[in-house]
């Protein structure tokens, strides 16, 4: 893969560190995106490490600030063969916003994605046959897209926030690929989850104070699902790889792992369910992403 370029978000820690170090152990030239700059320059600094030779860089990135989004954009050169778009929080208990007053998890999730990969389109057209891979979670099948409040001014539950931004990334990467057959364009749009993956994603929540049962119930369940069912960060970044440089991946396509329930085990096409499947419901949050970010596809 030597000279071929990859982008990760969220790549200092976690699923998007192992991603990168694994691209990078391929041959990719690969950019580590994240706004951890001192987590993101040790993630650089292990992956050289790890492979001598290896080509990685970090590029600061807040998916947070749509402004951050077209400075980064802007300055990017060249092709882009490889778009990981991998970032994503648990929000916290109490409703945030990102730099432009959208609801955080959504705000990086899907509109910080789609933004930074519209912007992108010019670089990933130049590759000549790019991959754009999102990575959603299984807890989008209990999800649903609340178009009638997706800052969720008017109603915050922290673990719905998150379920409806891995469903927003799931439809996003679906709609993309088929609007990129419908442009014919030489692109491919996967989508990828990890199961249940030990990372840091849940330490900033243990540092609050739950007011209510219901959080104190749900913190419990996330805890518990981490301890007894996880499995590695590297395993759970192992669909997420398939869907990047598998050549029997395809286009519109879902993997995660294929041990029960989808918690852990090898890679394995998935078939997607509920709102994920309905073409118009994609298109709304298309449309409606189109109008929070302002990035308009050509």
């Amino acid at each position: 893969m030597s000279g071929r370029r990859a982008l990760v978000t969220g790549a200092a820690s976690g699923l998007g560190y192992e991603v990168a170090a694994a691209l990078a152990a391929q041959g990719y030239d690969v950019v580590l995106a994240d706004r951890n700059v001192d987590g993101g320059e040790a993630a650089v600094r292990r992956i050289c490490a790890a492979t001598p030779g290896a080509h990685a860089e970090l590029r600061p990135l807040d998916l947070a600030s749509l402004d951050e989004v077209r400075r980064f954009a802007s300055h990017w050169d060249g092709p882009l063969h490889l778009l990981v778009n991998n970032a994503g929080i648990l929000p916290p208990l109490q409703r945030a916003r990102t730099a432009d007053g959208h609801e955080l998890a959504l705000g990086i999730a899907l509109l910080g994605h789609f933004a930074l990969t519209g912007l992108l389109l010019p670089a990933l057209r130049r590759s000549g046959g790019a991959r754009v891979v999102g990575v959603t979670s299984l807890v989008y099948r209990r999800a649903r897209i609340d178009f009638d409040d997706l800052a969720a001014a008017r109603r915050y539950e922290p673990y719905e926030a998150y379920r409806q931004s891995k469903l927003a990334a799931l439809m996003f990467a679906l709609e993309l690929h088929a609007r990129a057959q419908a442009a014919r364009l030489p692109l491919q749009s996967l989508a990828a989850h990890p199961g249940i993956a030990r990372t840091a994603i849940g330490d900033a929540r243990r540092q609050e104070a739950p007011r209510r049962l219901r959080d104190r119930a749900e913190m419990w369940a996330f805890g518990a699902a981490m301890r007894w069912f996880s499995q590695s960060a590297a395993d759970g970044a192992r669909p997420i790889l398939h869907a990047a440089t598998s050549p029997d991946a395809r286009g519109g396509e879902l993997y995660g792992p294929g041990g029960f329930q989808e918690w852990a085990g090898a890679p394995l096409r998935l078939v997607p369910a509920g709102v994920a499947t309905d073409a118009d419901a994609r298109r709304r949050l298309w449309t409606a992403a189109g109008q929070l970010t302002g990035v308009h596809w050509p």
